[in-house]
């Protein structure tokens, strides 16, 4: 009979300390509000809160009957995206995926890929405002299209931002766009390209009437970090062509850069303040405008919408209460929190207002909006003119135009002019 091999020692430190580092957590996070992983404490006041999460977490982790779809990542984002929406500050303060995030920063440099088309909300539906010629969607869309599915998703209650980040995507792929014209519906399929975008675009616009003084058009698309520089471009070359007048036009602009919106208004304005900034805490914070303004002594109007949001209600609402120009257009969307960008570990990020803005004037922004001096509402299906469409303008065509706000801002500078006043202030 062969020899019995003797037991093997039994690891008791080893089952002591796995015992012990157990109690430990279970007593860390029950009493001192510590989570595993986590980068700290829990505030005290949470008090059993993360109890309830964990044993809703645990349900699904043990009962729910797809068992494919129980993705512990994709669950940790949700109940992310879940907290940062019942927060109510719908369409701004809100969490990306890694890349949505990724998105987001080619947005803001001016480069994306997706399909080059403009996007604002028009009676409450996510409209094609215009489109950028050259690009896939100038094939395929026309203004006044009211997006209604992407990818076979419904988009219906879903905020501008998230619409576009499903529209982008990698250059080469392609998107199904399920739109509405003219109320008949409509699938098509865009291939995506890298697009560049310029932040701000102007052109002369032709005289409707033989004694009307120069009027340009200035389309102010984003607040990104080239939205300055290129502004300071344009405003040159439209003064050169003999520009009297502006129309300033931040119709679809969801925002930007809050610097940078306070460099553009600061071409505007001779002095005063741009917005006042307000914490959590509290504490407020003057945003005063900056020296060396290039078109403070140029008339102005303009034109806002829907889609007007975030750094350009900041704009508008300077705009209006310095008495600079008149506002034309519908309330804007009502943003008024100034975002902060925190990234993630996983190069996911959390966009969330830390403060809460008011123009100078003392105006709250937020779920209010800016109301324009003069309201004029465009019809469904209406095209939005834009500097970088209708390339061959004419007097006729823009005399014949839907775009009833353009329309008015034109007539409102007209009068200015022939009345021989300036700026106001």
């Amino acid at each position: 009979m062969e020899p019995r091999p003797s037991a093997a020692p039994r690891p008791w430190p080893l089952y002591l300390i796995l015992l012990l580092g157990f109690f430990a957590g279970g007593v860390a996070e029950r009493y001192f509000r510590w989570l595993p992983g986590s980068s700290g404490y829990a505030p005290a006041r949470l008090g059993h809160t993360f109890d309830i999460f964990w044993e809703a977490w645990n349900l699904v982790d043990d009962h729910y009957v797809d068992r494919s779809a129980v993705e512990p990542e994709r669950m940790t984002r949700g109940a992310i995206a879940g907290m940062l929406n019942s927060l109510g500050d719908a369409g701004h303060t809100t969490y990306l995926t890694p890349e949505a995030f990724q998105r987001l920063q080619e947005d803001i440099k001016g480069e994306y890929g997706g399909i080059g088309a403009r996007m604002t909300v028009r009676n409450r539906q996510p409209t094609v405002m215009s489109t950028i010629a050259g690009t896939p969607a100038a094939a395929k869309l026309k203004a006044g299209d009211v997006i209604v599915g992407v990818d076979g998703h419904d988009v219906a209650g879903l905020d501008l931002r998230r619409i576009v980040e499903m529209v982008q995507g990698p250059p080469g792929s392609v998107v199904r766009l399920r739109i509405l014209r003219k109320g008949k519906p409509l699938t098509v399929s865009i291939a995506r390209a890298r697009i560049d975008v310029p932040e701000v675009t102007g052109r002369l616009l032709p005289r409707l009437q033989p004694g009307d003084a120069p009027v340009a058009q200035v389309a102010i698309a984003n607040f990104g970090e080239k939205a300055d520089g290129q502004l300071r471009r344009i405003l040159q070359d439209v003064r050169a062509q003999g520009a009297r007048g502006l129309v300033l036009d931040l119709r679809g602009n969801p925002g930007g850069l809050r610097e940078q919106a306070v460099a553009l208004t600061s071409d505007f304005l001779t002095g005063g303040l741009v917005f006042v900034e307000k914490n959590a805490k509290g504490e407020e914070k003057p945003w005063a405008v900056a020296p060396g303004g290039v078109a403070t002594d140029i008339p102005v109007c303009v034109l806002i919408d829907e889609g007007t949001a975030s750094s350009a209600e900041i704009f508008a609402g300077a705009m209006q209460d310095h008495k600079r120009g008149k506002l034309v257009g519908t309330r804007t969307f009502g943003t008024g929190t100034v975002l902060r960008t925190f990234e993630l570990k996983d190069h996911s990020a959390v966009l969330l207002a830390v403060a809460e803005w008011f123009t100078p004037a003392g105006r709250q922004i937020w779920h209010k909006g800016i109301q324009p001096d003069i309201t004029v509402s465009l019809p469904q299906g209406a095209t939005i003119l834009r500097p970088d469409s209708e390339e061959h303008l004419d007097a006729r065509t823009l005399a014949k135009s839907t775009d009833k706000q353009l329309l008015k801002a034109l007539e409102l500078l007209n009068k200015q002019m022939s009345a021989g006043a300036g700026p106001a202030r």
